[in-house]
């Protein structure tokens, strides 16, 4: 197989491309259950059951759309605690980060699948048109996180009046 990074969404979710895995492995090595799959792609990972390359950031996978006066960015943050999301715009850009911890509790042996992402995710997107970061606000409901940023009104315009010292 070659040795490409996942996506971020195959690492959350532990899914595998099959394309990649039909034209490396012949019939007989193919994996049967769910565990030899699972031990299969575990043999080169570490401890934590990432690849080294891996164990960094994973990029956040988001939706960006707009309304006349918004841009609207949202991610899917679920598991995340709040105060563990990092969130910073400037007047062109927006970076999200946070962690998702880990239940330590439960024992590595008493495993059957492991296939949900731990660990640290950020990503950086330039937005599409110049926003006002002071005014934007932030909300999560059931794992969704929507920031709403207001788009700076470049047809705006104010009357200034002159002032005799």
């Amino acid at each position: 197989m070659k040795n490409k990074k996942r996506s971020f969404f195959e690492r959350l979710t532990g899914g595998i491309k099959l394309e990649e895995h039909e034209n490396t492995e012949t019939e007989e090595a193919k994996p049967r259950n769910i565990s030899e799959l699972n031990n299969k792609s575990n043999k080169d990972k570490g401890e934590d059951g990432w690849s080294p390359e891996e164990s960094e950031e994973a990029e956040l996978a988001i939706d960006i759309h707009q309304t006349p006066t918004e841009i609207i960015v949202q991610t899917m943050i679920a598991g995340v605690r709040p105060e563990d999301i990092q969130i910073n715009i400037t007047r062109d850009t927006i970076t999200i980060k946070g962690k998702r911890e880990e239940n330590k509790t439960i024992d590595e042996e008493n495993y059957f699948a492991r296939e949900l992402y731990w660990g640290a995710f950020s990503r950086t997107i330039i937005l599409p048109e110049e926003v006002e970061p002071d005014r934007a606000h932030a909300t999560e409901k059931h794992g969704l996180l929507i920031i709403k940023i207001p788009k700076i009104d470049k047809g705006k315009q104010n009357n200034l009046k002159v002032k005799s010292i």
